[in-house]
């Protein structure tokens, strides 16, 4: 019988503030990929692309979003001329993610650590960063490094998933600044990852969203339809962008994911300044908030996100209460 896990200590916790949407859903104004994409220079950096590009229905240069291949190409073309990132690659199958909407998360955890210090962004390798399930594209920190210089540790349950990740920070020689390392317990995401003396400034989370297989692709038609892609004479992948079980769906759930997390972080509450994760479905945020309540966080934040007709939200929390968040930057953080 494993312990009740208790809340570290009670704090005067701050309200919850609601995710407040942006009027459009628009990127984040720090995100690099505003705009058109410019094919001629994505093709000119990795000409293989040319392969795929096609014309969408209003006559503009895209690519077939349904392709893996073209995703994975793509992907490769959009980090080696925006991120400088030359070599890139990922398993077949494994997820391929989509670039603007991964950075847009960053950008938003760097507003967060901004707030509270003279709306200075804290840059270079003295910031730390948990990225839980890292995932064979590795894409956050490649992504966080090269927009501000952050230091990252990638954690990973899946061996080919590390091992392409970790093939990927050595063709770009960037041992020093991204680490990664193996969770070896499948049933736990934070305990038994971190040494004791370890810190992080933020840790960062994508979820398994779906409980089965079967709802993940039901998920995927779904998007395929809205997207007008639903041809019955052509064959469309299962999966939207790919992936494998243990990235897209778990046993119970982003909901019992994300609570696991919690209670995991609860045990560990010293050693991040703020925890996040995505959340993928609005309708999971009441129970999770509730259970931020009951666990003892400090402050509990929830971030949207929005590109095109997707909107998505990330929720943030720690438990250091304003005292130690201050001692916390006045330690570790550089002078802006």
């Amino acid at each position: 019988m494993t312990d009740r896990i208790k809340p570290p200590r009670k704090k005067p916790q701050r309200q919850a503030k609601p995710a407040v949407p942006r009027e459009k859903a628009t990127l984040h104004p720090r995100n690099r990929h505003q705009g058109r994409y410019d094919f001629a220079a994505l093709i000119k950096s990795s000409p293989e692309l040319a392969d795929f590009v096609i014309l969408n229905p209003y006559g503009k240069q895209s690519i077939d979003f349904a392709n893996p291949q073209a995703v994975r190409v793509f992907n490769r073309a959009l980090l080696k001329t925006q991120y400088r990132i030359a070599h890139w690659d990922i398993p077949a199958d494994y997820l391929c993610p989509p670039i603007p909407g991964r950075a847009d998360y960053l950008h938003l955890l760097a507003d967060l650590l901004a707030r509270s210090n003279q709306e200075q962004i804290p840059r270079g390798a003295a910031i730390k960063v948990l990225d839980i399930g890292t995932g064979a594209n590795c894409i956050y920190p490649l992504l966080g490094h090269a927009d501000y210089g952050w230091h990252f540790t990638g954690s990973e349950i899946d061996h080919t998933a590390l091992a392409a990740a970790q093939t990927i920070v050595k063709a770009n020689k960037l041992s020093k600044a991204i680490e990664l390392r193996q969770q070896s317990d499948r049933q736990h995401i934070l305990s038994g990852l971190l040494d004791a003396d370890e810190r992080f400034d933020l840790s960062m989370c994508n979820p398994p969203f779906h409980s089965s297989r079967e709802e993940a692709t039901r998920g995927s038609q779904r998007k395929w339809k809205a997207l007008g892609k639903a041809d019955p004479k052509r064959k469309l992948p299962v999966l939207n962008f790919g992936g494998q079980a243990q990235e897209l769906w778990c046993e119970g759930g982003e909901i019992a994911f994300v609570t696991r997390m919690i209670d995991e972080s609860a045990l560990i509450p010293e050693q991040v300044l703020w925890f996040s994760t995505l959340v993928s479905k609005a309708a999971n945020l009441p129970q999770i908030q509730q259970h931020l309540k009951k666990i003892g966080a400090f402050d509990v934040q929830v971030l949207e996100m929005g590109q095109g007709q997707k909107q998505s939200r990330f929720v943030a929390w720690t438990f250091h209460d304003l005292q130690e968040q201050a001692r916390w930057r006045a330690e570790r953080w550089p002078k802006a």
